[in-house]
């Protein structure tokens, strides 16, 4: 299974090499994203530090859903392209098929925000985040790219083409600018507000601003974790049940 897992992961990260929009828009396009707000309309929005600081947090949240259409459309191809059939005839693990592509997916959000924080502290970036409140922000970003990796997994999955496997993941990729990401929550219109503040992404991202300040708040720290888990969960089983089914 390990083997497989590896075998899987290769495959993938060669299907990335080989397609340069998908490096485009899981690395470079946050950055952009960020530089724009920042310079642009940062200085239109009072949020009572810095933007840099205050966006981020954000737009590392953004950055990992930016990739997640093409993971959705890989997913999506190896369903309905014969791949998966092949596999089968290899005798290749069910479960290392999936797991390539989350894990890839992992490894490519982390590479973007690494990407994302390096230019953030060009821009003027200054946490004050211990080394502990470090690994809190690693712990976190990795176990919300897992968890939208296996959500979008299953997304691939169960879309019956690969356009339509790509458009599954746009409420992901919409789902920050409706959240903290940008403006804090307060600061909008009667309904989007209380969108804002009780959907996923809004306790993830002020769980990491937390972090970033040095200070999180432990009821952010347990929300974030259950919605990372939970989302996680119905992603790895609704995956697992669709390739059960399909495959």
């Amino acid at each position: 299974m390990k083997s497989h897992s590896v075998v899987m992961l290769r495959r993938n990260f060669k299907h990335i090499a080989r397609n340069p929009i998908t490096v485009f828009n899981a690395v470079l396009m946050p950055i952009l994203v960020m530089f724009m707000f920042v310079y642009m309309l940062g200085d239109a929005f009072s949020v009572g530090v810095d933007y840099v600081d205050y966006a981020a947090p954000g737009l590392m949240l953004l950055a990992v859903c930016y990739g997640l259409g093409s993971v959705a459309t890989s997913v999506n191809s190896d369903m309905t392209k014969g791949i998966i059939n092949r596999f089968k005839v290899m005798d290749v693990s069910r479960g290392a098929v999936l797991t390539g592509h989350v894990i890839a997916s992992v490894l490519t959000n982390l590479l973007a925000i690494v990407a994302l924080v390096g230019v953030a502290f060009l821009m003027g970036f200054s946490p004050s985040a211990s080394f502990l409140d470090w690994l809190g922000v690693v712990g976190i970003v990795v176990l919300l790219g897992f968890a939208a990796g296996w959500l979008t997994v299953a997304l691939g999955m169960a879309a019956k083409s690969p356009e339509s496997a790509a458009m599954a993941s746009v409420p992901l990729v919409l789902l920050p600018f409706f959240s903290s990401a940008i403006v804090p929550a307060e600061k909008m219109g009667p309904g989007l507000r209380e969108f804002a503040e009780y959907q996923p992404f809004t306790p993830i991202i002020e769980t990491l601003r937390g972090f970033f300040a040095g200070s999180p708040d432990t009821g952010d720290v347990i929300v974030a974790l259950a919605w990372c888990v939970g989302i996680g969960l119905v992603g790895y089983l609704w995956a697992r049940a669709t390739f059960t089914k399909r495959a």
